[in-house]
């Protein structure tokens, strides 16, 4: 089965499946290795660890793309890929698939604020008309080449119109051919509860570590039908706390040992980026 079509069942199954984000090759083959069915490449997460920046809509098509082909080269498991606003109007979004959808994207996930966005839990978002979301949804699920290519929609509504607006925009979303929909941060349990109930496609729930939306079980989101737990920086956070923590014990002791509470082997790192597996075809071709 080919990598989009895993990824459809995982949504359509709706038990919760938790999809960590990478934010570089290396990340996305630590998220395989300990057992995760899909990644998530994140935006914000390419935005604060290639450039150092807040994650407002600094990354472009091609930055994004250009590490889609690298995490698609380095794992094997089904790639939802955040292409912000599609970089554009609809015309714009037509190109962002045929882009992304070369470089190894099983599903795009698309969203309607205004540009430049930002993260979908800073203030100050603001969301483009339902009329201009719904082409640019309809615009990319025309450009797709292979059917089995999934296209996410996601709306930041509720910040700025209301819960009920959200749900009447994912609403519309559906019916334009999206796959797979995104209410980005409710701020309620009772929204979370709801959602499931009151749209019909299959949903992603979005659960970011300090942010607006209740923390819930990926167990219990499954329960409640939802079909993918977002978690899109969590690797990202946690290798920013390892970090700052190996490298203040470094300026406190002036020395680091192979401590695998502080910092990972040199072996296991080797094992990570598969130096046995090139040490083989040296091997071979030697």
């Amino acid at each position: 089965m080919s990598t989009r079509k895993q990824l459809k069942v995982l949504a359509e199954a709706r038990r919760g499946v938790i999809v960590p984000g990478a934010f570089n090759a290396l990340s996305a083959k630590v998220i395989e290795d300990l057992g995760y069915e899909a990644v998530y490449i994140t935006g914000a997460g390419v935005t604060n660890m290639w450039f150092g920046m807040p994650d407002q809509g600094f990354m472009g098509l091609h930055e994004i793309a250009d590490h889609t082909a690298r995490i698609r080269d380095a794992v094997n498991l089904p790639l939802i890929v955040d292409a912000d606003t599609g970089f554009g109007n609809a015309l714009n979004v037509r190109h962002t698939v045929r882009v992304l959808e070369r470089a190894g994207a099983d599903c795009i996930q698309l969203e309607d604020q205004v540009a430049p966005k930002r993260c979908g839990h800073f203030s100050g978002k603001e969301v483009i008309s339902t009329e201009e979301a719904v082409s640019k949804i309809k615009a990319a699920v025309d450009a797709r080449h292979d059917p089995d290519f999934l296209v996410m929609a996601r709306t930041d509504a509720c910040a700025t119109q209301g819960f009920e607006a959200a749900i009447e925009r994912a609403q519309q979303f559906a019916e334009a051919g999206a796959d797979i929909l995104f209410v980005e941060a409710v701020t309620t349990a009772e929204e979370i509860r709801a959602l499931p109930r009151r749209l019909y496609k299959p949903q992603l729930m979005n659960m970011v570590i300090g942010g607006r939306t209740p923390i819930f079980g990926a167990e219990e989101l499954g329960e409640l039908g939802y079909g993918i737990v977002l978690y899109a920086n969590a690797a990202l956070q946690g290798a920013v706390a390892g970090m700052q923590k190996a490298l203040t014990v470094l300026r406190e002791t002036r020395r680091i040992d192979e401590d695998p509470a502080l910092v990972t082997p040199f072996a296991e790192r080797q094992r990570l980026v598969g130096k046995p597996e090139w040490d083989a075809l040296e091997k071979r071709y030697t």
